[in-house]
């Protein structure tokens, strides 16, 4: 490999995991506020959030990359410019077409890696987070709530409210529940609660001494019973396992399917998402390339300019993207022309600006 080949790969790779770690951080950081409010309002665990955290960043991996790899080339273009590098290479023999071949070295093995994720770990991924949601789901009420806080289930027909537990042998704190039905409003208070599991993996919530007051929706009935005792059934056993459930409901999600399965469905959604998984590493690919021509800045421009440009032109392809999985999905074109026309037209572009920046213009005639 020649030394203008091995410096091009080398600030290409440096600028590419400078971008990638800074990307990857940002997104976590927004990632991990967002699903610590969902815990604190009850709608997922919060021991689950670290494992929801570390799954989504894997969904994310393949446009993280795509971005990262597009900034890199882009960068490292723009710099030999500003910095007239580019000059010397030039009068070296080097012209503009003579960067495809480092660039390849780089950005092959990343949209293979692309590839692979977007077609098998990200699938996988979407799976977990998935079944990480439905177990929880299938919890009972009281075991999602967190003492010291209101708790909605059911759309909002139950709310929960407990306290700390005062005795050692107590599993959960003094209890307000409000349940409302097509008929009845019901509010339940105790001043204790345990969970009781049977042999046969039956649940109940066991409610100390305590008051329940029923009034009726629509007249002034009214009934008040007060209990030293009271059982309700939280679940019950099933022939089929949580797990499996969680699963089978997975499953229905397009995200989560895996590849095989969605080119057997044939279904309009199922090319959509197939479109989708597909398109990334080519537009890794695409997008790489077209940091060639587009990083030939003027150096006099800020060395914002370059990341600017790739964050516009990035956002508009993978925007394009978007809108052709949806015409798919909706079955306004066929697979086909919604896979490649798009990819064909930004190849195109590429050829084209490659073409602008490497023509040499011819002098104007001095008048006479």
């Amino acid at each position: 490999m020649s030394l203008f080949k091995r410096s091009v790969v080398a600030e290409i790779t440096s600028h590419g995991g400078v971008v990638f770690s800074t990307l990857i951080i940002v997104w976590l950081s927004v990632l991990l506020v967002r699903l610590l409010g969902q815990a604190a309002a009850g709608q997922i665990g919060a021991d689950i959030v670290l494992g929801i955290a570390a799954l989504s960043s894997i969904t994310a991996l393949p446009t993280i990359l795509a971005v990262a790899l597009f900034i890199a080339t882009i960068t490292t273009v723009s710099r030999n410019y500003r910095e007239s590098e580019m000059v010397v290479w030039f009068a070296s023999g080097v012209s503009l077409k003579n960067w495809i071949s480092p660039v390849l070295r780089v950005a092959l093995p990343v949209c293979v890696l692309i590839g692979i994720l977007t077609l098998e770990v990200t699938p996988w991924a979407y799976r977990q987070i998935e079944e990480y949601r439905q177990r929880y789901e299938q919890r009972s009420d009281l075991s999602k709530i967190t003492a010291g806080q209101f708790i909605e289930s059911a759309e909002g027909a139950r709310v929960f409210f407990t306290e700390e537990p005062k005795n050692p042998e107590d599993e959960i704190g003094a209890v307000f529940a409000r349940v409302l039905d097509q008929d009845w409003y019901t509010i339940v208070t105790s001043q204790n609660a345990r969970i009781r599991r049977e042999d046969n993996g039956d649940r109940y919530v066991v409610l100390g001494p305590g008051n329940r007051y029923d009034m009726k929706t629509d007249s002034a009935e009214f009934r008040m019973v007060s209990f030293d005792s009271y059982t309700l059934r939280l679940e019950n056993s099933s022939g089929t396992s949580a797990d499996e459930i969680a699963r089978q409901n997975a499953l229905t999600q397009m995200k989560s399917r895996p590849t095989v399965n969605l080119i057997q469905d044939r279904k309009a959604e199922s090319q959509a998402q197939i479109m989708w998984r597909v398109s990334l590493p080519v537009a890794a690919l695409n997008l790489a390339l077209l940091a060639i021509p587009l990083g030939a800045v003027n150096p006099r421009l800020g060395r914002s300019a370059d990341v600017l440009l790739a964050g516009l032109v990035g956002l508009l392809y993978m925007n394009m993207i978007n809108l052709m999985r949806g015409w798919i999905g909706n079955g306004k074109i066929d697979f086909l022309t919604g896979t490649l026309s798009l990819h064909v037209i930004v190849l195109a572009l590429c050829l084209y600006a490659f073409y602008t920046r490497m023509r040499l213009k011819t002098p104007k005639k001095s008048a006479a």
